[in-house]
C-alpha cells in the first residue's frame, strides 16, 4: 500500500467548531477525557437534542467563517474536467487488477465502460426535518447499483457526502460519464472490487435542504436522517444485507457491509456523525479534506472510549495546499492512532497527502482510493 507521510502544516480559513450530538459508545483509555463532551445515551437522538447541539454554532462563530465558507463554496462549485476516454477492445480484454492505493488514478479507471457499465436511479424519499420541527420532508438522492445488479445477491452500500456548497448531485453522479459510476464501472470490471451501491443523499436535515440559502448548522442534524429514514429506505428498496423489518430490525447487524465518506463537510459528517454518532451503523470511513468543523483527534477518542464495534477501516485524504482543510483535518485524525488503539495505521487507519488544494483532483483520488479499501 503506498503512503505519502509528509509533516507540513497549513493554516485553516474556516474556525475550527467543535459539534457533538447524539449518542456514542466508544475508545481508549489513551483518550484525553477532558476534550470529550458529555453524550446523550439514546441510540436515536431527539429533535430537541439535535437542535440543541446545532445552537452551540455561534452568530460570531459564522461571522468569522463566512469568509472561509464562500472560498470553499467557490471552489466545491467550481469547473471540474470531468472527460472521460473510452476504452478500446484491446484494454476490454486483459481483466488483470491494476489498481492500488495511490497518489494518481490509472488512466484504465477513468476510461468509459461501455461493456459492463452500472446504472444511477433518482430517489425520492421521506426524511424529517429533524433541525427543526420534525416534520415530514420530500428529499431526492442518487443511487448507483452495479453492472447486472441482482435482487438475488446482497450488496455493500457505500453513503458518499457532498461538501457546503453542494447536494446530491454535488458528486456528478447524474449520468453514463459520472466520474463516480466510471471508476465504480471499472474497478468491478477488473476486478479490484466487489461491486458495491453508491448513495449520494442530501447531507442537510431540514425542510430547506437548498444548496442555496438553507442553513448549513442543519448538516449536524444527518445522523437522525441516516437512522431513521435514509438507511432504512435504502435496505427496503434495494438488495442489501441487512435484515430489513418495517417494524424494526438491529441495524447494527450488517454495519460491516455499510461505509460513509464524503469531501469536505461530508468529510466532516464522516468524523463527526460517521464515527462519533453512528459508530453502530457502520463499519468503514472515508473522509476527504474534512472541513474545519470536524471534532479533534482527542474529542474522536473519548467518544470511543468504551467503543464495542470494530473499526475496519478510516481512511483520509488532503491537499498540502489546502488551506481550507488541512490543518483543521490533520488535528481531526493524524493523532489518532496515538491517542485511540481503535486505530492503527497501516492496518486500519491511512493519513494520505497529496499535492492539491480544496478541488476534485483530490476527492476523486480519495473516492477511488476508499472503493478499494472499503468492505475489505
Amino acid at each position: 500500500m503506498k503512503k505519502a507521510i509528509v509533516t507540513k502544516k497549513m493554516p485553516a480559513i474556516l474556525l475550527g467548531l467543535t459539534l457533538i450530538s447524539g449518542s456514542l459508545s466508544g475508545c481508549s483509555a489513551k483518550a484525553k477525557n477532558s476534550e470529550g463532551m458529555q453524550m446523550n445515551n439514546s441510540a436515536n437522538e431527539s429533535i430537541t437534542s439535535t437542535n440543541d447541539a446545532s445552537s452551540t454554532v455561534t452568530d460570531e462563530a459564522v461571522a468569522k467563517s463566512s469568509d472561509g465558507i464562500s472560498e470553499a463554496i467557490a471552489l466545491e462549485t467550481s469547473a471540474v474536467d470531468t472527460s472521460a476516454g473510452e476504452a478500446s477492445e484491446e484494454d476490454y480484454e486483459d481483466r488483470t487488477p491494476t489498481a492500488e492505493i495511490s497518489d494518481v488514478v490509472l488512466p484504465k479507471y477513468t476510461n468509459l465502460n461501455t461493456k459492463e457499465a452500472g446504472t444511477i436511479e433518482r430517489i425520492t424519499y421521506t426524511a424529517h426535518d429533524y433541525y427543526g420541527d420534525g416534520a415530514p420532508v420530500e428529499k431526492e438522492a442518487n443511487v448507483y447499483l452495479p453492472y447486472g445488479y441482482d435482487e438475488s445477491k446482497q450488496y455493500n452500500v457505500l453513503y458518499l457526502m457532498h461538501g457546503i456548497g453542494g447536494d446530491e448531485d454535488e458528486w456528478g453522479m447524474t449520468g453514463s460519464t459520472s466520474r463516480v459510476k466510471i471508476i465504480m464501472d471499472n474497478l468491478a470490471y477488473f476486478g479490484d472490487i466487489e461491486p458495491f451501491i453508491v448513495v449520494t443523499p442530501n447531507g442537510r436535515s431540514a425542510a430547506n435542504h437548498s444548496s442555496d440559502g438553507s442553513d448549513f448548522k442543519s448538516f449536524y442534524s444527518f445522523g437522525s436522517e441516516l437512522r431513521n429514514d435514509l438507511i432504512p429506505y435504502i435496505e427496503s428498496h434495494y438488495s442489501t444485507y441487512a435484515d430489513y423489518d418495517e417494524n424494526g430490525y438491529d441495524m447494527s447487524a450488517s454495519r460491516a457491509h455499510r461505509a460513509m465518506a464524503g469531501l469536505s463537510m461530508g468529510g466532516m459528517q464522516t468524523i463527526n456523525i460517521g464515527i462519533g454518532e453512528c459508530i453502530d451503523l457502520f463499519g468503514y470511513f472515508g473522509a476527504f479534506s474534512a472541513a474545519p468543523t470536524s471534532n479533534t483527534a482527542g474529542v474522536t477518542a473519548s467518544l470511543l472510549k468504551d467503543n464495542t464495534y470494530p473499526i475496519y477501516y478510516f481512511y483520509n485524504i488532503c491537499g498540502l495546499q489546502d488551506n481550507i482543510a488541512y490543518s483543521s483535518h490533520s488535528a481531526a485524525v493524524k493523532s489518532l492512532p496515538a491517542l485511540c488503539d481503535q486505530f492503527v495505521d497501516g492496518e486500519n487507519y491511512m493519513w494520505q497527502e497529496v499535492t492539491g488544494s480544496h478541488t476534485f483532483g483530490v476527492w476523486y483520488l480519495g473516492f477511488y482510493n476508499f472503493a478499494q479499501l472499503a468492505f475489505k
